[in-house]
């Protein structure tokens, strides 16, 4: 994967954005069909495990933001996205989840994600410390990125 995102960031900006975009679109969508396939009995049923269920229960209470929001968590998306489909959400609704979570996916990692992850393979970290690196300081980004601008709302509202 390390060559890979080493070629996705040597191209101009937009057509990285693109590629990502793109592929998380179709793995989403891929995902999302999957549990619909599930709901209608097209695939053998199991009980889902404690974290779809948090999941199901999730996009029953807010739908499509959480699908957008499980784009900015690790390990949440896969889940977040059967459930969607699991739930019988529609496509058109899920659509208002999914595009701008995949435009904030593909933006975070044509920019400082991907930078973060060729820093570090080429730090000397394997691919999944890698991706574990990358992953982290996202998430703190966003965590402080959140944080300030809750703290300057509520700085407006007082």
């Amino acid at each position: 994967m390390s060559g890979v995102m080493e070629e996705i960031t040597s191209w101009p900006w937009g057509w990285a954005w693109l590629t990502l975009f793109v592929i998380v679109l179709l793995r989403a969508g891929a995902t999302y069909g999957i549990g619909r396939a599930v709901a209608a009995g097209t695939i053998r049923r199991r009980e889902p495990g404690p974290r779809l269920q948090r999941a199901v229960e999730r996009v029953e209470r807010w739908g499509p933001p959480v699908v957008t929001a499980s784009f900015l968590t690790i390990g949440a998306q896969t889940a977040v996205n059967a459930a969607a489909g699991l739930v019988g959400m529609t496509v058109p609704r899920y659509l208002l989840g999914l595009v701008p979570g995949a435009a904030l996916w593909a933006t975070i990692w044509s920019t400082v994600g991907a930078g973060l992850f060729v820093a570090a393979t080429r730090a000397g970290a394997g691919q999944d410390e890698a991706v574990l690196v990358a992953a982290l300081v996202v998430v703190l980004v966003l965590t402080v990125g959140v944080v300030a601008h809750r703290t300057r709302r509520d700085r407006l509202a007082t």
